[in-house]
């Protein structure tokens, strides 16, 4: 799906950098360029440390000292109409643009969480800071239909967040991101720390409520095979920079920068073969030609990177997915 087929956007990020002061200033994020389209889910990879949360903290004005925007803008694109500078609010304005317009699903559901705090009391406090005109009755029963809508049952209101699994804490972040809305939801990796099988339930869960809402996704972590799944585009990020920017597809099938192709050659497959992750075929051929590129070494051939023992054994040959 092209960008123009996603249609307007809602989100606009232009010649975004943040830096970190200090006496030898970090350049986390340099001028970052791209749109998120309504209703699109658009993936951000890259390695730890490649400023894909600074990014998201810096667009959203959540940043700390010592870090700085240091140029650029973010535009929101309202369904209403009309557009909002984010670097121009301030106070209460910026304040009731958080959670109303953007939410965010913070990285690590138990840290985000009150843990001397029942999941009502931290679900309500959302109403009570942006619906302040809601009854005590009416804001728990919205709590409750959230939960619901994440399938997370209303009886679990009153729990504390050690009372419930990783996965269920996880649903309560997105239901209370969910609580008022917002037209984009950033999720800072929303399935770190969390077995394969409720992974998929969190996906599942978070593609059923895009479709149900319309809002649109930016999904950050550095699990580039997951973003293949869900993602209509994907943006990989190094050293602060976009390095790539496409279709999940044509950065599957045909990816363009070095670091891409070593990312996608980096993830082992069920039968060995290095970059062979189950959707099949990334080969060592392909690593070791992005090996070159990125040394610019053009046509050589770089030294053949250690093989991934399938059997416990090494240097035994390896078979490819698909093959018998």
């Amino acid at each position: 799906m092209t960008e123009s087929a996603l249609g307007a956007p809602v989100l606009s990020v232009t010649d975004f950098s943040v830096d970190y002061l200090g006496r030898n200033p970090v350049h986390a994020v340099r001028e970052v360029s791209l749109s998120l389209a309504r209703g699109e889910i658009l993936g951000l990879a890259g390695e730890s440390g490649c400023g894909k949360s600074t990014l998201a903290y810096g667009v959203t004005r959540l940043l700390r000292p010592p870090a700085v925007i240091a140029s650029g803008k973010a535009i929101f694109h309202s369904r209403e109409g009309y557009e909002i500078d984010i670097s121009q609010l301030r106070g209460e304005d910026l304040r009731q643009f958080r959670w109303d317009k953007i939410a965010m699903v913070f990285q690590g559901a138990m840290n985000s969480l009150n843990p001397v705090i029942d999941i009502a009391a931290q679900l309500e406090d959302v109403f009570t800071a942006h619906r302040p005109e809601l009854s005590s009755q009416e804001r728990r029963r919205r709590c409750g239909d959230l939960l619901e809508r994440v399938g997370v049952d209303r009886r679990r209101l009153r729990a504390f967040p050690h009372e419930l699994s990783g996965g269920m804490r996880q649903r309560v972040m997105i239901a209370m991101a969910l609580a008022l809305d917002p037209q984009v939801l950033i999720m800072d990796e929303p399935t770190t720390a969390l077995d394969v099988v409720v992974q998929r339930e969190i996906l599942d869960e978070i593609t059923r409520l895009r479709a149900e809402s319309g809002f649109a996704v930016i999904f950050i972590t550095h699990d580039l095979p997951l973003l293949l799944e869900i993602s209509d585009r994907i943006a990989v990020m190094k050293a602060g920079r976009i390095v790539e920017l496409n279709q999940a597809y044509e950065l599957y099938t045909a990816p363009r920068d070095p670091y891409t192709k070593r990312l996608l050659a980096s993830f082992p497959s069920l039968t060995g073969e290095r970059g062979g992750f189950i959707r099949s075929g990334l080969s060592d051929d392909r690593l070791a030609q992005a090996e070159d590129q990125d040394r610019g070494t053009a046509g050589g051939r770089a030294e053949t990177p250690p093989e991934t023992p399938s059997d416990g054994g090494g240097g035994q040959a390896r078979t490819k997915v698909g093959e018998g």
